[in-house]
């Protein structure tokens, strides 16, 4: 059973908890946390999602993502969720999301980090990612466009291209 922390529309927490799969109530909110991680190159590291997983079986997405459980800070979720799925740990302990996008039930904070993993060093996570491989920002757009990859507006995937080096919304 996974427990989430209940947040309010102004992202406090209320001190409530429901678990993962329960209803929301009106004015409840909870925590997901993205990871992106570039290759200094360039190139973004994406998963295939088992095909036994629920939502987006098979499908292809980025880095890695999940709902912050009890007690997370963003930061600790980011963490937990980087180093279940793919095995690659990363202090986010000094870091703060690039940006985060408000969704009907919660808030979406996005990290993006550059670092040069080894992929065939990963420990995948069996019931949740198939493989993972490098992508350019071309490829993943071609990927949403044959279907293949969770359906992200193309805008957002080109957007944390151009922000990952910087956490500010202008280009200087």
């Amino acid at each position: 059973m996974e427990l989430w922390d209940i947040y309010d529309e102004s992202r406090v927490k209320t001190g409530k908890t429901m678990e993962r799969g329960s209803s929301f109530k009106e004015g409840e909110y909870h925590l997901v946390v993205h990871v992106c991680i570039f290759k200094s190159s360039g190139e973004m590291l994406i998963q295939q999602r088992q095909p036994f997983k629920k939502g987006w079986s098979n499908m292809w997405d980025i880095t890695v993502g999940g709902s912050a459980t009890t007690g997370d800070t963003s930061q600790k979720a980011a963490e937990r969720e980087l180093f279940e799925e793919i095995g690659y740990v990363f202090d986010f302990s000094q870091v703060r999301p690039h940006l985060t996008i408000n969704f009907g039930v919660g808030f979406d904070d996005y990290y993006l980090i550059e670092a040069d993993v080894e992929i065939d060093k990963l420990k995948l996570q069996y019931d949740e990612v198939q493989q993972v491989k490098w992508a350019t920002k071309d490829e993943i757009i071609q990927m949403l466009e044959d279907g293949v990859f969770i359906p992200y507006y193309k805008n957002l995937i080109g957007l944390l291209f151009e922000m990952r080096k910087s956490y500010s919304a202008h280009s200087q």
